[in-house]
Formats: structure tokens, C-alpha cells, sequence
């Protein structure tokens, strides 16, 4: 069957796609694999997460969040707003569906997508055909758990963060969580809050923010130099939390703007947890190293028994495994392969949208500029 626009993916990405295009009555089609929209929000996101940007920043084309919406949005909150967002721009994603692989056929006139599906419930293989493509997989595809020495040796509960709920359960027990990104941080601070007893790996520099302070950043770079900003924030960071290297937490040496530019990396927002290690609640250990059992090694050869390891070691994109485009938009790593703003665009009108790391404000960036491309394009045809 042969379709205008394919879109892989029903999550944020994929609907704000959809709308766009909807916007413009331009015939569309999304397949996601899941059952659901947003099944990362709603399946595989703690109980206790909330936005960690200001609304301003998290709204999708076409719909900004209303005034009465809290400047932070609880996770339950975000859902429901993306519910009424599909609901509002009639989106109606074919679910249980996974894209197998999608490539172009060319003639000397015109190309073609062919993208083969399979449905996860009955198995059945399906051949579609578009004239457009559009990757919204999202950043967070698959899980990534490190490969440890001595990990399958480890007798205790293991899990990776997008499996982690609540600390609920964990009470008296020793938890360890890899990884100093929000997701670790904050895990770490729920933990604690239930009574495990916690301990987070910190292998590398990391910037540490509040809300407000990421909040000021990103109005203030819109008049002032990046560099010029960077100071302020780390002043700010500076008199809020004082010095952190004694408590493990070393400070990068680019500014928390630069450092997200350079290297894609985010400023920690500090949802408790920093007052959590000052106070020892929370221990900060070096880089993971070995496992013997369930005594856990760290790069500074001291080891401690543990539980229970949650890892918040991140996520990877998948899409270049079954994205066939001769290797021109993805890089192995399933991300862009040109820098921002010309990432969202690749070749015999395939597209990428919120694979640039530029959260929920990138994501609307994306959309728009793919929507408009492809009404351009329809319109020179």
C-alpha cells in the first residue's frame, strides 16, 4: 500500500510529526512497536520523575501547555498532555508493529521507501511504500547495561534504570546505581529516601544545577555569549552547593552550556540529592571496575558488598539497524550523523527527528522543519 509520509515511532518525536503534517493535510502513517503512545513515558519512566526543564521549553507544535500546568510537570501530567495531543490532531498510530527495514528504491525519475513491518502479536510481514520517511525512534531505544568483569557472577537483583519504579522494596538493602546523569542522581535520591542503603558510582565530571538555574541559562543565552552565561551558572552552582569535589562531584572544565554543545552531555538537575550525599546518605564511589560475587571493585581498588546495582547508564538509538540508506543520515551509533541544525535531514527524502539531544524544544524544532521540507516538496513535485 502506498503512502504519502511513514513515520517510525509514536512517541514525542513521531506525534509532533504527525501534527505537523496533519496541520497541512498531509496524508501520514505511524507505525510503533508498542501498544501504546509514549510507551517510554508510560512503561519504562520512575514514579517519582518530573520534567526537568521548565514548561516553556516541553511543549510540543502547536499545543503549549496551559497556564494553570505547574512550571515543572510531573510525569503523570506529561502523559496526559501527550494523550490529548494525539486525540486532538487525530493521530492513530498502527501499534504492535515494528519496522523491520526500511530502504529506498530509485528509478531514473523518482525513489520509493519500502519499508517491511511485522506485526508482534500474529507475526504476519507486511510491505508498505512511501515517498517519505521520517526516523522518530527517539534517543532511547534500547537500554545500554556496560559490560562489567564478574557481572554474571553477581548474586543480587540487577536491572537498568528504565526498569526502575520506586524505591519501594529496596528498604535496609545496599543499592549501588551507576551512573551520575539525572536519571542516576535522582534514582539515587529515592533510594535513599526509602531506606536503601546507597551508594552511586561517579566516573566523570559532572556539572550540578537547580531547575531555576538551567531555567535562567537557557532565557539568557538567547541575548548573551554561551561563555558569558557558562560563568554565571557555575558562580551560581558555586555559591548554591559550594565546593563538591570533597564529596567526589568534580566540576568539568567547560561551562554547563559548552559542555552540553560539545559533548551532549546535561547539567545534573539536583532534585535532593547533593543535600543527601553532603549529609551521607548517600555515598559517592569511584568508576565500576570488576565484580566478584556480590562484592563490587572500583578504580580506586577499595570494594563494597552490595545488593542490589540499578543501571542509569543510559540509552542508545536503534534505528541504524534497520534504516537501509546507504549509512548517509545515522551513525553506528543510531545518532545524526551531521551536527545540529542541519541533523534532521538525510537523502531521497529520509528524516530524523528528535535524535539530536536537544530534549522536547529540539524535538518541536524537528518537526516543524521536516513538515515544512516535505510540504515543499509535494509542492515542487
Amino acid at each position: 500500500m502506498m503512502k504519502e509520509v511513514v513515520i517510525v515511532g509514536a512517541g514525542p518525536a513521531g506525534l509532533a510529526v504527525a501534527a505537523c503534517l496533519n496541520s497541512f493535510s498531509i496524508p501520514n502513517i505511524i507505525f510503533e512497536k508498542e501498544d501504546c503512545i509514549a510507551s517510554l513515558w508510560k512503561k519504562k519512566a520512575y514514579d517519582r520523575l518530573k520534567l526537568h526543564l521548565a514548561k516553556d521549553f516541553c511543549s510540543l507544535p502547536l499545543m503549549p501547555h496551559s497556564k494553570t500546568t505547574p512550571t515543572f510537570i510531573p510525569k503523570d501530567q506529561f502523559i496526559q498532555y501527550l494523550d490529548h495531543y494525539a486525540k486532538h490532531f487525530m493521530i492513530n498510530p498502527v501499534f504492535c508493529t515494528e519496522v523491520e527495514s526500511a530502504r529506498c528504491v530509485m528509478n531514473e525519475r523518482s525513489h520509493k521507501w519500502v519499508i517491511m513491518t511485522r506485526n508482534k502479536i500474529t507475526g504476519e510481514v507486511h510491505e508498505h511504500m512511501s515517498n517519505f520517511l521520517v526516523v522518530a525512534t527517539g534517543e532511547n531505544s534500547e537500554g545500554i547495561i556496560p559490560e562489567v568483569a564478574g557481572l554474571e557472577s553477581f548474586a543480587g537483583e540487577v536491572m537498568h534504570s528504565s526498569e526502575y519504579k520506586s524505591g519501594a522494596g529496596f528498604e535496609g538493602k545496599r543499592v549501588l546505581v551507576v551512573g551520575s546523569g539525572n536519571s542516576g542522581m535522582e534514582i539515587a535520591y529515592d533510594l535513599s529516601n526509602f531506606g536503601a542503603m546507597t551508594s552511586i558510582s561517579i566516573r566523570s565530571p559532572v556539572h550540578v544545577m537547580t531547575k531555576e538555574m538551567i531555567y535562567l541559562g537557557m532565557v539568557l543565552v538567547k541575548y548573551l555569549p554561551v561563555k558569558l552565561v557558562d560563568v554565571l551558572l557555575v558562580i551560581l552552582a558555586r555559591l548554591k552547593y559550594g565546593d563538591l569535589s570533597k564529596y567526589g562531584i568534580v566540576r568539568p572544565k567547560n561551562g554547563p552550556l559548552t559542555n552540553k554543545i560539545s559533548t551532549g552531555k546535561s547539567a545534573v538537575i539536583d532534585v535532593g540529592t547533593v543535600h543527601n550525599i553532603k549529609t551521607g546518605e548517600i555515598k559517592v564511589v569511584k568508576g565500576l571496575l570488576s565484580i566478584r560475587g556480590n562484592e563490587v571493585v572500583f578504580t580506586d581498588d577499595k570494594s563494597y558488598h552490595f545488593d542490589a546495582i540499578v543501571f542509569a547508564t543510559g540509552y542508545k538509538s536503534t534505528a541504524n539497524t534497520w534504516l537501509k540508506d546507504g549509512g548517509y543520515l545515522l551513525n553506528e551509533e543510531g545518532f545524526p550523523k551531521q551536527s545540529f541544525p542541519k541533523h534532521w535531514k538525510g537523502m531521497n527524502g529520509v528524516y530524523c527527528a528528535g535524535l539530536a539531544r536537544r530534549g522536547l524544544d529540539g524535538v518541536s524544532m524537528d518537526a516543524q522543519n521536516i513538515a515544512n521540507d516535505i510540504k515543499e516538496q509535494i509542492k515542487c513535485s
